[in-house]
């Protein structure tokens, strides 16, 4: 009886173990979602816009390696909200931005974890990498035809620091807008009135941790609302512990489009 309990137990803490290198695993990998979103409203004269957004990356390095299929395949990047936690040198940081700004031209929402940092700090490392800090502000592009495209964002929620009035009031009434929003429920806090086109946020990490599927928040996802197309990222980095189960880190690469 003693040795089947011996072989019982040694099953579990193998079992146990092999389950913890598969979470750690999956919490390293490196996927990009290639997504096409059509809009009705969409300038005709933009053509299509393709967007990286990245979200949640704190201990993560953004690789050369990584990032490498996609240079020329991008017009912009934009960074989510976390891009750092507490205990993460700005010196990575620093890294992270020279990487992505290979692609393109870089913009920034603030996340609470950005906040566990000096963030005087990091706001003076980012002025300084040239990248675009959308504070509940708009960051305005025109085509040849007069027509706009506005990058729409928003601090962090949790902190209450968000001020989507603000933002919209550096927006023209007939631009094609896309809000950015580390936290989702940003959706809550408009109607269609504001036309707003398409929410980019994270946050959630999709559970990060999903038990038999479940997990403490939904999964990212694409959502079609009765107001706005909402995504939401799993994000690229982890929380707390750097383990993940059934909510696998992602990047994406959006394709803006046209009907």
């Amino acid at each position: 009886m003693g040795l089947i309990i011996w072989y019982v137990g040694g099953a579990v803490v193998i079992s146990g173990m092999i389950l913890l290198l598969y979470m750690f695993m999956e919490a390293k990998q490196q996927n990009i979602k290639e997504q096409t979103l059509a809009f009705e409203e969409f300038p005709k004269s933009f053509g299509k816009v393709r967007i990286f957004f990245i979200s949640d990356i704190h201990r993560r390095r953004v690789t050369e390696e990584f990032i490498q299929p996609l240079i020329n395949k991008v017009d912009f990047v934009i960074i989510g909200g976390d891009l750092v936690e507490k205990g993460v040198s700005l010196k990575q940081v620093e890294q992270n931005i020279e990487t992505l700004k290979k692609l393109g031209l870089v913009f920034f929402v603030w996340g609470n974890n950005d906040y566990e940092v000096d963030y005087h700090e990091l706001d003076s490392l980012l002025l300084h990498s040239g990248v675009k800090i959308l504070d509940n502000t708009a960051y305005k592009f025109e085509s040849e035809k007069k027509e706009m495209l506005e990058i729409v964002g928003v601090d962090d929620m949790i902190h209450e620091r968000d001020r989507l009035d603000l933002a919209l009031g550096d927006t023209t009434s007939d631009s094609f807008k896309i809000l950015v929003s580390h936290g989702p429920k940003i959706v809550e806090k408009f109607s269609a009135h504001q036309q707003i086109s398409l929410v980019l946020s994270g946050h959630t990490h999709g559970g990060q941790i999903r038990i038999f599927g479940y997990g403490p928040h939904e999964k990212g996802s694409i959502q079609h609302l009765s107001h706005t197309t909402l995504l939401v990222s799993n994000g690229f980095g982890t929380s707390l512990i750097p383990l993940r189960l059934g909510a696998p880190p992602e990047v994406h690469l959006l394709t803006i489009t046209g009907h």
